[in-house]
């Protein structure tokens, strides 16, 4: 997943995942329309990631919002999305994860995931294409997806 995508992976993709319903894909899971909103988030198709995120009055819906608008980009859109998923329950995996890729807030590592000081370190790594920074960019940033999309595509215990 780019930091910032420059459209649909592929129209074919985009035209196949508009053939899908949340509801049929991810049936019982805790969010179809969250899981269907990071499908085409995965793909690079921010427009229809955004018509969902947006329709969707959850902390999943604000997170894939957030996710969406930092990748445009537009940081301070993201920001507010990530003020109002509040803590969110993968918070802690994704800080844990994110620890072990090496991400570190400042000069330390984050105890707790930090939404706003990862949007200003894309923001400094989109500037720097290739750079270390960039590529750690990516693997948290899909490590991030991964962890969202499976709490949302999950059946809620």
């Amino acid at each position: 997943m780019p930091l910032s995508p420059a459209g649909p992976a592929t129209a074919e993709v985009l035209k196949r995942l508009k053939t899908l319903s949340p509801s049929e894909l991810f049936p019982s899971s805790r969010s179809p329309q969250g899981a269907m909103s990071g499908l085409y988030l995965y793909f690079s198709c921010l427009e229809e990631s955004h018509a969902i995120a947006q329709a969707l009055d959850t902390p999943e819906g604000s997170f894939w919002h957030g996710i969406m608008h930092r990748q445009e980009p537009d940081p301070f859109n993201a920001g507010y999305w990530f003020r109002r998923v509040g803590s969110h329950p993968v918070f802690p995996a994704l800080a844990s994860t994110a620890q072990a890729l090496g991400y570190t807030k400042g000069n330390s590592t984050p105890a707790r995931w930090a939404p706003l000081a990862f949007i200003d370190y894309c923001e400094t790594a989109r500037k720097r294409p290739g750079s270390r920074e960039e590529t750690l960019a990516m693997q948290v940033q899909l490590a991030e997806w991964q962890l969202l999309f499976d709490y949302c595509a999950t059946k809620a215990s």
